[in-house]
């Protein structure tokens, strides 16, 4: 046979000058709600979910936790609503403690730090666990709980239906036997009673002496909070009872859609006991961490988005603008070319390009030049690149002028094969080769070849320094030049 529920519920304004906590107790269903988010919301949010979620108290479905959960987010879809129709509800929220009775099994549903407890046998077993700041402390294992009682930031949370975050509760369930006592409470009265004199007063009695016990022990405390209790005993048969809804819920008449600005700003002061707390002295304002209200959130994140893409267009822009103002040497089709841009790739971007191709190619140049070119050449400017280019083909012609020169003294300076005929055997072989050729004059060949001066030296070693582009260190060396029949002599 079946289970039933002999519930109670009971909520206190406490030392507060409104109550912002909702609660509901029936034969299937119970919750607690305790709402935040400044004096004149925190009321609503509780409330809201409290009747969008009451809906659960018929005979439930075979899933338990799949029909709390989609309550819960049901329940955050409508605050999501009225903050949307509404801009000054936004930064409200509440927490949710709720359970779904089968007859066999309880459902729980959780999100912030109102509790949720199973007695029996005389031992208070905690089902719930709160998601705020001071428990993650706690779970870190660098305060305790006697510290957490006390600590400055114990009310801050972490998640609540606020209908801005798409926070999943937590989600369990519990066999229960006849005997068993449930019991969903807010913080003003778990955050100020020890959990042994919880479990002490959980039992005497009947489940409305409990309850009402449990409130004079929060009101006895140094408790400046709104208390909720609810408490269902699990019995083998148990009378029909009508549900109970109090608090904030019980207070407000439901509100339909049209009536939410009238509801969300209405005149608290008509109502002894009900006034506006100041908002800079409520403590109920820091209890949700991201609390602050976020009007017009989309098109501020879109004008955001919009500013960083222009910053971040405007510095490419300018940043390729800086590129194609650099310019340097390097070789393009085996010819040296001025290129303008700089010596970088990135994916999808082209920083350089070829602005001056010249006739030059690169084999005019020594070994070690055509290296420093297919490296790549900086240069300061244009202009400054120009005269680079002009310093290498002068290096290509003094190269070019050297080569045959040289190969005239490898010639000349060559041991002649005959013995004691070496001019006539030269001679006869440069007529014999060339037809109508004959060999220069010995002596005219030696005045030609004959070594400079050491002012010419010097002067010509001024010369090719003053001519070879910058960093030449090498420009003596025509080694691997192979001059073009243009440059040739």
């Amino acid at each position: 046979m079946p289970l039933s529920l002999r519930f109670c519920a009971i909520s206190d304004v406490g030392r507060r000058k409104k109550n912002d906590d909702s609660g509901y107790a029936g034969s299937h269903f119970l919750m607690v709600a305790d709402g935040m988010g400044g004096a004149p919301h925190g009321d609503l949010a509780s409330a809201v979910a409290v009747q969008t979620m009451q809906r659960l108290d018929v005979p439930p479905p075979e899933d338990l936790l799949e029909a709390l959960a989609g309550s819960v987010h049901r329940a955050n879809d409508r605050l999501a609503e009225m903050i949307e129709e509404d801009s000054g509800t936004d930064g409200m929220g509440t927490t949710v403690t709720a359970v779904l009775f089968d007859g066999e099994r309880i459902a729980v549903a959780h999100l912030g730090d109102s509790r949720g407890y199973l007695w029996r046998d005389g031992e208070l077993l905690r089902i719930t666990h709160d998601h705020s700041w001071v428990q993650s402390l706690i779970d870190e294992d660098r305060i305790t709980e006697e510290e957490a009682a006390v600590h400055s930031h114990r009310s801050l949370l972490l998640k609540v239906l606020d209908g801005r975050h798409d926070n999943d509760p937590d989600l369990a369930s519990y066999d229960v036997q006849a005997g068993d006592r449930v019991l969903l409470c807010s913080d003003g009265l778990s955050s100020f009673v020890d959990h042994e004199r919880m479990a002490q007063a959980m039992s005497i009695g009947s489940a409305d002496a409990v309850a009402a016990e449990l409130v004079q022990l929060a009101l006895d405390s140094p408790s400046n909070d709104n208390i909720t209790v609810v408490v269902a005993d699990v019995v083998d048969d148990a009378p029909a009872a009508d549900p109970i809804v109090v608090g904030a819920a019980a207070a407000s008449p439901r509100v339909a859609r049209g009536r939410i600005r009238s509801w969300a700003h209405r005149d608290t002061n008509a109502a002894p006991g009900e006034a506006l707390v100041d908002a800079d002295v409520d403590p109920e304002e820091l209890r949700y961490a991201p609390r602050e209200p976020r009007r017009f959130g989309l098109a501020r994140r879109l004008a955001l988005i919009a500013a960083v893409l222009g910053l971040l267009t405007a510095g490419g822009i300018i940043s390729y603008n800086w590129t194609q103002s650099q310019y340097f040497v390097a070789e393009a089709d085996g010819r040296v070319a001025i290129y303008r841009g700089v010596q970088a790739d990135l994916p999808g971007a082209e920083l350089h390009r070829v602005f001056v191709q010249t006739d030059l190619d690169l084999d005019e140049l020594p070994s070690f030049w055509r290296s420093q070119v297919a490296e790549g050449l900086a240069a300061d400017s244009l202009q400054d690149a120009k005269g680079i280019v002009g310093r290498l083909e002068g290096f290509a012609r003094d190269c070019a002028t050297e080569k045959p020169t040289a190969s005239t003294k490898s010639s000349k300076d060559s041991p002649s094969t005959n013995s004691g005929g070496g001019q006539q055997g030269t001679a006869s072989k440069t007529e014999s080769g060339a037809g109508k050729t004959r060999s220069p004059d010995p002596k005219t060949t030696r005045t030609t070849r004959k070594p400079r001066t050491d002012e010419t030296s010097a002067s010509a070693a001024a010369e090719s320094e003053s001519t070879a582009p910058d960093g030449a260190g090498q420009e003596d060396d025509c080694s691997g030049a192979t001059p073009s029949p243009e440059t040739s002599p």
